[in-house]
């Protein structure tokens, strides 16, 4: 098989890669991208997209469940629903072909060649691709090291067909009737609330004495009051110690003694680690940061040519994240003068309801020594998340006290996911608390927290 030579080299065809493939290809450069997989990487074929589809899905089915019992959406009449999670999995199924075609098109469109194969370093200029139809040799000016994650197993759980990864149980045939689930970061508690809205008795495990404690407490009250609503048992201040038998997760509560909890599945959600083993590293002269590959403000590793991007670089470990690395890095390549220098990147946790984190809590803001005035909006007050028959949450502002600059806003609730455009524009403009409440926001909406939020900060909020 004939060597190939480009200019630059993409390992990994994840969000971090294809992107930055994408943008090299719209540079002019000659560009290669190589990943064994469909384009995507974890968020688009196992991760993000297909999650949100099965999220949707199970959101759906409560909501038509709960009209069946005449508790939602007066005059809305609905009989004896079902869920079927087969062909709710050959919908996600088709979602994910299509963007996976999609994102193909655009690496022709920007004339980016693909290898589909395992990629491995000989050296910092030449990699070797294990092919259908042999062994690949691609050598490159640059090389963009972009492979991404994986999640990880506990030795006494070691994923198999009882135990899943947030992989394998977007494939399920149906819904098991008892799922436990370790871990309740964002992961864990997003699929184990869609799978208690389609009919599975749920029970959480948690080392953490509750629930998503990467995120403030206060945002996280309306996700455990939803989880009580939907039946869902936590065990917080708990940890998993392995299975009993055929049917039960052995584990050691808070007050120190075990309990065994029934089940047909245990899902696994402990977190996700870079996934640096199989492709070369130790050919290399990397410097690593812990798990994780070190890179500069412009993704460069500590060997010339050579960068990586996304989740192998460390936290956040954020699709948007690697996709803006990705974005930069192509044009560093190409000339342009670019560095790593965000004000806020935003996180989503697509619980019920939903939460959205941008710059600095409350909290951080004060560990760093800033006095902060701070503004809290409900939902309850808002119209339109009447109308939406989801009033729970609300927004919140954080700013300094002598200037007004925002450094964090945070919100919950339904929906609240699609503000976070909004939140992060606010920060990365360098928005006073007077430019957010002099923006006129369209009513009725949900934004409308966010305007009502900086009023209330100022001191004089209109609604409440």
């Amino acid at each position: 098989m004939k060597d190939i030579s480009c200019k630059v080299l993409v390992i990994g065809g994840g969000p971090g890669g294809y992107v930055a493939a994408i943008r090299a290809g719209q540079l002019g450069l000659d560009t290669v991208i190589v990943d064994p997989k469909p384009m995507g990487g974890t968020c688009l074929n196992v991760g993000c997209i297909p999650s949100k589809a099965l999220i949707h899905a199970a959101n759906e089915y409560r909501h038509v469940s709960k009209m069946a019992r005449g508790e939602r959406t007066p005059g809305v009449r609905v009989e004896n629903p079902s869920f079927d999670l087969a062909a709710a999995v050959e919908w996600k199924d088709g979602i994910v072909a299509r963007l996976n075609g999609g994102v193909a098109g655009l690496l022709k469109k920007a004339k980016v060649k693909t290898v589909r194969g395992w990629a491995r370093f000989r050296d910092g200029k030449t990699v070797s691709v294990d092919t259908e139809t042999g062994t690949q040799v691609i050598r490159a000016e640059e090389i963009v090291i972009a492979t991404g994650s994986k999640p990880v197993e506990l030795p006494f759980l070691k994923f198999g067909e009882k135990v899943l990864s947030s992989t394998e149980v977007l494939s399920l045939a149906e819904p098991p009737k008892r799922l436990v689930v370790v871990g309740a970061g964002y992961i864990g508690l997003e699929l184990g609330t869609a799978y208690a809205k389609m009919g599975s008795h749920v029970e959480v495990v948690e080392a953490e004495n509750r629930i998503l404690p990467q995120y403030p407490a206060d945002l996280t009250r309306p996700v455990a009051a939803r989880l009580k609503d939907l039946g869902v048992v936590l065990h917080l201040g708990a940890k998993a110690k392995g299975l009993v038998g055929e049917d039960a997760l052995l584990i050691e509560t808070a007050g120190g003694r075990d309990e065994r909890l029934p089940c047909d599945k245990v899902l696994v959600t402990v977190g996700r680690a870079p996934l640096t083993e199989g492709w070369g590293l130790e050919e290399l002269a990397l410097d690593m940061d812990g798990r994780f590959i070190a890179v500069d403000d412009r993704c460069r590793t500590s060997m010339r040519g050579l960068y990586a991007i996304g989740d192998v670089t460390g936290e956040p470990m954020l699709a948007h994240r690697a996709m803006a690395q990705g974005e930069m890095v192509a044009e560093i390549i190409a000339g342009h003068r670019r560095a790593w220098d965000k004000a806020a990147i935003p996180a989503v946790c697509f619980t019920d309801p939903e939460i959205v984190t941008v710059g600095l809590s409350e909290a951080e803001a004060k560990h760093q020594g800033i006095e902060v005035k701070t503004g809290q909006f409900p939902f309850k007050a808002n119209g339109r998340a009447m109308t939406l028959e989801d009033e729970d949450g609300f927004v919140q502002v954080v700013a300094r006290a002598d200037n007004h600059q925002v450094l964090g806003i945070q919100a919950v609730g339904g929906g609240v996911a699609e503000l976070s455009a909004a939140f992060s524009l606010a920060l990365e403009m360098g928005a006073v608390l007077e430019d957010i409440a002099g923006t006129i926001h369209a009513h009725p909406t949900q934004s409308e927290g966010f305007q009502e939020a900086a009023l209330k900060t100022l001191g004089h909020a209109l609604h409440v």
